[in-house]
């Protein structure tokens, strides 16, 4: 397991953008990684996964907004967010999983989350 810290949240208002980052401690290169989010009310969401082999998922409900990346050498995870709505509000964390693509029964270690709020 590794431990996973999350920065870049805020408020911004809808239209806006935001970076989120995740700095890990440990060696993360063989495992997928995820951002989740969990509004309110509502059911945590797998928002973006980045495999170990490189390959990408998003959410449908972010698809073209949002892009994941992770740059190994800094062993940093990034959720880059444009066009910000405010059904995108809510706690943002950050995962990591065994393989595949960091379906919930895979992850492994959890962040301690980080705060997005769009106003409209």
């Amino acid at each position: 397991q590794v431990q996973l810290v999350e920065s870049g949240g805020g408020s911004v208002q809808a239209g806006g953008s935001l970076r989120l980052s995740c700095a890990a401690s440990g060696y993360t290169r063989s495992y997928c990684m995820a951002w989740f989010r969990q509004a309110p009310g509502k059911e945590r969401e797998r928002v973006a996964v980045i495999t170990k082999e490189g390959n990408t998922f998003h959410a449908d409900s972010v698809e073209g907004r949002f892009t994941i990346s992770r740059d190994s050498a800094k062993n940093t995870l990034y959720l880059q967010m444009y066009s910000l709505k405010p059904e995108d509000t809510a706690m943002y964390y950050c995962a990591a999983g065994w393989n595949g693509w960091c379906a919930s029964g895979q992850i492994h270690s959890w962040g301690q989350g980080t705060q997005v709020t769009v106003s409209s």
